[in-house]
């Protein structure tokens, strides 16, 4: 069983036991448990439920693992050719590691 779910904007596939790196969660512990309500879509052993928009009553409870992940380093290089024009900056997004415990639905 399986379910398509929303968390902070992003879509993503929960399955019991599995592990994900969401955008980062504000005010969020390690080994706190969480729930996200917006599921759009449900498959419990071939029958798929598709909400409109979401699914009443479903939802996905989940445990933070680490409340702060960096993500790898993205370089934008930027440069203007012929004009010694060169800027290079780096980011790191910050991720939420948490662990699907069960599907709801």
């Amino acid at each position: 069983m399986y379910a398509i779910v929303e968390i902070n904007g992003q879509q993503f596939k929960a399955e019991a036991g599995k592990k994900l790196f969401v955008h980062h969660i504000q005010n969020a512990e390690n080994g706190t448990t969480v729930e996200f309500e917006k599921v759009l879509l449900v498959d419990k052993d071939g029958v798929v439920s598709v909400g409109t928009p979401v699914i009443e009553g479903a939802k996905v409870v989940a445990e933070i693992v680490s409340n702060l992940v960096k993500g790898d380093k993205v370089l934008v290089f930027h440069k203007k050719r012929r004009k010694g024009y060169r800027k290079l900056n780096g980011h790191r997004q910050q991720f939420t590691e948490i662990s699907i415990t069960e599907v709801v639905a």
